[in-house]
């Protein structure tokens, strides 16, 4: 035993008080700002399927077009490795989850759309549709075949469509109500949004539909499409997409990137428009710092590139697809969109290899520092965290079983969501 010290202090505790007094504002502006990732599942993507177009059978026909694809144009592990890349100790692994998943749950997340899928119509055709829909995902959810999340996304806030907008999304949301209330997965979309007081009126739509059907205040989020110049910098410098964030009063669960109409509206030529371009990188950097730490998930675009025709095309196309996909990845995007059911195993391919190819590196780091045991790296909170989510989203996709993360980690799930969970001090650092 040392010599014990001797500690002085000069302040007075009144000093502390008053200093923890004047920063109570500031404390419950971080609060309410910043309440960090809800820990719920994010889908690795979205699938859009036009409101006249989407029928009982979509999902588990949109499996079976992509089981029909690799087994045309890749029909065994090491042909499908070769098109794509993979290491040899991925190939098998990764080959057999994709089909299984493509088996088991093939989509994830869908949208019914009834903006530009779905064009303009006649109200009473609209409004048709729009009961349809209501039916057949009431149904789904009822019969256990529907995805993990579906919604709608209406047309935007915009005068010339608005009010078609609010009618299809009341009758849309009246629908499920009359068929036995709204489902824990449903999701809205609005599209197009340039100004925040565009979201305020979203906010105030939903806030009268709870109102009139009885539901608990803040029942129904929706997604914010940002696919407008003027949705990341407004006309006074400011970075509008997180006025919007607050402008949704919590009810903002997503900001997803428009690839197209956003690469549009700032003149970039149609052969340039992807979501790598840099155009593309400037806007979900915005949108991921305005998202970070409120809860708020930021989702990729899409590639028009289809996988359609011969052989060599449809490889060219995957291996594109792929590469985005790896590429939103490693830039935290850890959704995007799929628009055609060719898209899907590459989906699929490149999530489970990104997780794959990292988890026992991950799990390891994460048992050193979990049993304090050190190593070549120091890791710290805010990498614990990091190291988990990343498990988490292994293990919600498929990629990883709870079985092999618990041999390698000595964690339960429970565990992993304890280190996943918000740190105040982390969570401005860090966009998922």
């Amino acid at each position: 035993m040392g010599q014990q010290e001797k500690v002085a202090t000069s302040l007075a505790g009144a000093v502390g008080e008053e200093i923890s007094a004047s920063l109570a504002p500031v404390d419950a502006e971080l609060e309410r700002r910043y309440p960090g990732d809800p820990g719920t599942r994010q889908p690795v993507h979205t699938v859009y399927v036009p409101g006249d177009v989407f029928a009982a059978g979509t999902i588990r026909s949109w499996g079976d077009r992509a089981l029909a694809a690799l087994d045309e144009h890749a029909p065994d592990a090491a042909s499908f490795a070769a098109v794509l890349g993979l290491a040899d100790d991925l190939a098998e692994p990764v080959y057999t989850r994709v089909r299984a998943k493509l088996e088991r749950e093939p989509v994830e997340d869908l949208r019914i759309d009834f903006e530009d899928g779905y064009g303009n119509r006649t109200d009473a055709e609209e409004d048709e549709a729009a009961a349809r829909a209501a039916r057949l995902v009431a149904e789904a959810y009822e019969q256990g075949t529907a995805a993990p999340c579906m919604g709608i996304r209406m047309k935007c806030m915009e005068a010339p469509v608005r009010a078609r907008g609010i009618r299809t999304l009341d009758v849309f949301l009246s629908g499920l109500m009359e068929a036995g209330g709204l489902p824990d997965g449903l999701v809205l979309t609005l599209p197009k949004v340039t100004y925040p007081e565009q979201v305020t009126a979203m906010v105030r739509l939903l806030d009268a539909f709870e109102k009139a059907r009885g539901l608990t205040p803040g029942r129904i989020g929706f997604e914010i499409q940002i696919e407008t110049s003027q949705s990341i910098l407004a006309a006074d410098g400011t970075a509008t997409v997180a006025r919007m964030i607050q402008a949704a009063e919590g009810r903002a669960t997503g900001l997803h990137y428009g690839t197209f109409d956003y690469s549009a509206c700032l003149g970039v030529s149609a052969a340039h428009q992807a979501s790598d371009h840099p155009a593309a990188d400037h806007a979900k950097a915005v949108m991921q710092v305005a998202a970070a730490g409120t809860g708020v998930r930021v989702s990729d675009g899409s590639t028009n590139v289809l996988p359609v025709g011969p052989t060599a095309q449809v490889h060219d196309a995957w291996r594109l697809h792929y590469g985005l996909t790896r590429r939103a990845l490693a830039r935290a995007y850890y959704q995007g969109w799929d628009m055609h059911p060719g898209h899907i195993p590459t989906r699929y391919a490149a999530v489970f290899a990104f997780y794959r190819e990292g988890f026992e590196q991950a799990a390891a780091r994460l048992a050193r520092y979990a049993n304090r045991a050190g190593g070549d790296v120091m890791d710290e909170p805010a990498t614990a965290k990091a190291l988990s989510g990343y498990l988490l989203r292994g293990l919600d996709c498929g990629a990883l079983d709870i079985g092999e993360v618990a041999r390698l980690t000595g964690l339960t799930r429970a565990d992993l969501e304890g280190f996943s969970g918000p740190r105040r001090g982390d969570l401005t650092a860090s966009a998922q």
